[in-house]
């Protein structure tokens, strides 16, 4: 114990350790807060520098832009309605409304201290419970991944508004964008029509970009006569009062984070979308209602995504199996410095394995400082004359658009998306299911058919495997109840239920 004690404090007490840290939660947030600047891009692009650095230095810089990045993209999904990365869109359905309301400042000190929870408890199951949720992991089989993508489709009852009907229409038309390109097992090309620009698919950064960031200038520019909001500064850092209030929501969608974290090929975009729908069906009477600023719809996605980054690094430790993409580059980095991830890490390098956990947790701790630092500046550009913020708004949507693959079709793909989403907002559309459909649209592709490939190509067989899997016959449950509770039906018996009135009294 002791032993391992000293491994994790390694880095809090070499000062070029802790300054590089520092240095990469400080750049990480704020790349993550620009659109199109993935934590993935920043973490490749360091590979190529620190190649030749001693192999504390470059994790410390990796493992600090990585906890950074996560956060960071909150910074303008609520105060600009673009989501920094894909693991904010669920931030931006209430952290958006709240900045309208004058209330940014207050958003972003709620969504900081509540990351920093949510990062906490999914390094700490990476310390104490990583060989036994990483063994759950791997039980996990492609009818499984499936089951636990429909279940993400089925949150267009909680992104869809009042209508269910246009939500569904929103999560299809997303899998339908998913769908284009080459089809990733036989290389057959869907949705083309013959254009190479399309073989790859449609960036879903583009699509995302244009959705949330064209489509809200284009609404903007009708109300450019409005004056901006002002904004209320006077209180940043939530009080304890508050904190207490939201702990359990934060440790149910926590929790959330860590699992779908630990699961080889999802990432904490996923988790959040789950976390706000878990939150919007645990809350029973929140202060403001969910899209107009819900407090509960900051707290479940921002500690859901930054509890999913020590659930990713579970699998990556050890069994040497990526929880996301950023993982993936990590490996790499490791395999560079001389380093197999996998089981035998922890038995041949134990100090490898505390040291990145002592790493994240100091990470973790300076992304708390820098998130609550500059919020004051950072809201002036809320309160910036429409005139200036819509360019702005343009400005940032198009570099991030083209920073993906540096292509100028990407910029054509965000504004025909802008384009659309304007006017599906116009129409009472929620673009949220879009985002989600094209998200969950390649989990869904591949692993229906190597589910169907591993029994064999006969229905009656997956669906036997199904019944006699506990796993999967628990996530086809949750499918059917979910499914059931979201129909007409059930939400009308539901409101004869609790709207009965007690019997007078005589």
């Amino acid at each position: 114990m002791l032993e391992a004690f000293s491994y994790f404090t390694t880095v809090w007490f070499d000062p070029s350790l802790l300054m590089l840290v520092a240095l990469g939660t400080f750049a990480g947030i704020y790349v993550g807060a620009i659109p199109g600047l993935s934590v993935t891009m920043a973490v490749s692009i360091l590979i190529s520098f620190t190649f030749s650095w001693e192999v504390y230095s470059a994790l410390s810089l990796i493992v600090g832009i990585f906890m950074g990045g996560v956060y960071g993209g909150s910074r303008t999904a609520i105060l600009l309605n673009i989501p920094g990365a894909p693991s904010a869109i669920a931030t931006a359905f209430d952290g958006y409304p709240l900045a309208q309301k004058g209330q940014a400042g207050e958003a972003i000190g709620v969504s900081t201290v509540m990351s920093a929870v949510g990062g906490f408890i999914g390094i700490s199951v990476l310390a104490v419970a990583a060989p036994t949720v990483s063994e759950f992991a791997l039980t996990f089989q492609p009818r499984d991944y499936f089951l636990l993508a429909i279940l993400g489709i089925l949150l267009v009852g909680s992104l869809s508004g009042e209508s269910l009907a246009k939500g569904i229409f929103a999560g299809a038309l997303g899998l339908l964008i998913g769908t284009v390109g080459l089809d990733p097992l036989t290389a057959q090309e869907r949705f083309t029509f013959g254009m190479i620009d399309l073989w790859g698919g449609i960036s879903f950064i583009a699509v995302m970009i244009g959705m949330f960031g064209i489509s809200e200038a284009l609404i903007q520019l009708r109300h450019l006569d409005k004056t901006a909001v002002k904004q209320k500064i006077d209180r940043i850092v939530p009080s304890w009062a508050s904190v207490r209030k939201y702990l359990p929501l934060s440790l149910q969608t926590s929790s959330i984070g860590v699992i779908i974290g630990a699961l080889p090929g999802t990432g904490g975009d996923i988790a959040a979308l789950m976390a706000y729908d878990h939150a919007k069906r645990v809350t029973k009477s929140p202060e403001v209602p969910f899209g107009q600023g819900a407090k509960e719809g900051l707290v479940a996605p921002e500690t859901a995504n930054n509890a999913a980054v020590g659930g990713a690094f579970i699998p990556m430790l050890t069994l040497g199996i990526p929880g996301d993409a950023v993982t993936a580059i990590i490996i790499g980095a490791l395999y560079i410095h001389g380093l197999n991830p996998g089981p035998m890490l922890m038995v041949d390098q134990p100090q490898m394995f505390w040291f990145i956990v002592g790493a994240l947790v100091l990470a973790n701790i300076f992304m708390l400082i820098f998130g609550l630092t500059g919020i004051r500046l950072f809201t002036k550009i809320v309160e910036l004359p429409r005139a200036m913020l819509i360019p702005m708004i343009l400005m940032l949507s198009i570099v991030g658009a083209f920073a993906v693959n540096n292509s100028i079709t990407d910029v054509y793909w965000m504004l025909g998306f802008g384009v659309l989403g304007y006017f599906m907002k116009l129409y009472g559309y929620q673009v949220g299911p879009v985002i989600l459909g094209v998200i969950l649209s390649r989990l869904i592709d591949e692993n229906w058919r190597r589910a169907i490939i591993s029994d064999r190509e006969s229905l009656s067989e997956l669906f036997t495997g199904i019944v006699t899997s506990p796993l999967s016959l628990l996530l086809f449950i949750a499918v059917i109840l979910i499914f059931v509770s979201q129909t007409p039906l059930w939400t009308r018996a539901k409101r004869r239920l609790f709207s009965r009135a007690p019997d007078a009294a005589p």
